[in-house]
């Protein structure tokens, strides 16, 4: 996980290098993040707002 404002390419190169060394063991990549909306990037990679995760 990691946790930005805003989301682009250079938050998700780490997590693409992370799923090809782990392969088929990693069963999801995601940023947190402080934005709206919670939405999968076009690589996969998905974006929640930590608001969410909330009780």
């Amino acid at each position: 996980m990691k946790l930005a404002g805003t989301v682009d390419d250079r938050d998700t190169k780490h997590l693409h290098w992370l799923a090809g060394v782990i392969g088929d063991r990693l069963l999801d990549s995601i940023v947190l993040t402080t934005g709206p909306h919670a939405y999968r990037r076009p690589a996969g990679v998905g974006v929640i707002p930590l608001g969410l995760l909330g009780d």
